[in-house]
């Protein structure tokens, strides 16, 4: 019987989402129109869900979203003055680099806030988009009143999209963020006498199921943000009996992804706000 508390990320999504229509007006007032270009490489039905995901959450906030399906036109949408957030949907084929295809892209015009400028503008705690994931995550537990300050989280993987910069982000010294951070891999062989002292346990691995009720503190805080996908079945790093353990929990559906999503709105209307001088 599950006894956790829910953490949906549906309502910080509304909230953060509901921040956008103001700025976009103001955008508009102005003479500006605001444009999120999305880039697919390759045929992931995963990356092509995200896609049109985003393009219809696109359109109902106001901006308009030219998609394109080729690599080399990243340095167009740089050169383009319409064109004020690009997203380089991860990830792409093997025989193509991501690392090089972000480095490419204009670092302000970068929504996922995965150039290496704005990681490095994370690690000093510098102004910029932050990584869309890991700031739903801390918006998430600020939303449904998990205090992090001063408080033990270990995070489970090291990814460069999620692990690294979520550690970095609730590392620095912020009422949402100020704790005590361990970042614990699968290469470790021990890695459970980790997370069975976290107080806030983050599943980052990308492995299904890793994450089970013996890896849990009773009463600890489980957050559930690394997936895997089998076709189009969503397979999340937590196993849903952990709810017999944990105090409070994600939902396997519409936890973290609806969070990720409006971080990526916040960082285009901030782009272009930026671009227009209004911010």
């Amino acid at each position: 019987m599950s006894s956790a508390r829910l953490l949906p990320g549906a309502p910080v999504a509304e909230r953060v989402l509901s921040e956008v229509p103001a700025s976009v007006a103001e955008l508009r007032a102005a003479g500006v129109t605001p444009a999120l270009a999305t880039v697919l490489v390759g045929d992931d039905d995963a990356s092509a869900g995200y896609i049109r995901i985003k393009q219809r959450q696109a359109a109902e906030l106001g901006f308009v979203s030219p998609h394109v399906h080729l690599h080399a036109v990243l340095a167009d949408f740089n050169a383009d003055a319409t064109v004020h957030g690009v997203l380089v949907q991860y990830p792409i084929p093997g025989h193509l680099d991501y690392d090089r295809a972000l480095a490419v892209l204009d670092p302000d015009k970068d929504v996922d806030g995965m150039h290496p400028v704005n990681m490095g503008r994370l690690a000093l705690g510098l102004p910029g988009p932050l990584p869309c994931t890991p700031a739903g995550i801390e918006a998430l537990l600020a939303f449904h009143g998990v205090p992090v300050a001063g408080r033990e989280v270990v995070i489970l993987g090291r990814g460069a999209t999620l692990g690294r910069p979520l550690a970095m982000l609730l590392a620095q010294k912020r009422p949402t963020a100020n704790a005590a951070v361990t970042v614990v891999h699968t290469g470790v062989a021990d890695w459970p006498r980790y997370t069975r002292r976290a107080e806030i346990l983050i599943a980052a691995a990308g492995v299904p199921g890793i994450v089970r009720p013996e890896h849990v503190r009773p009463g600890a805080v489980v957050v559930g943000g690394g997936v895997r996908y089998e076709g189009r079945r969503l397979l999340p790093d937590v196993d849903e009996s952990c709810a017999e353990v944990a105090g409070a929990i994600t939902p396997r559906v519409g936890g973290v992804g609806p969070t990720t999503v409006a971080m990526l709105f916040r960082n285009a209307v901030d782009a272009a706000r930026r671009q227009a001088g209004l911010g």
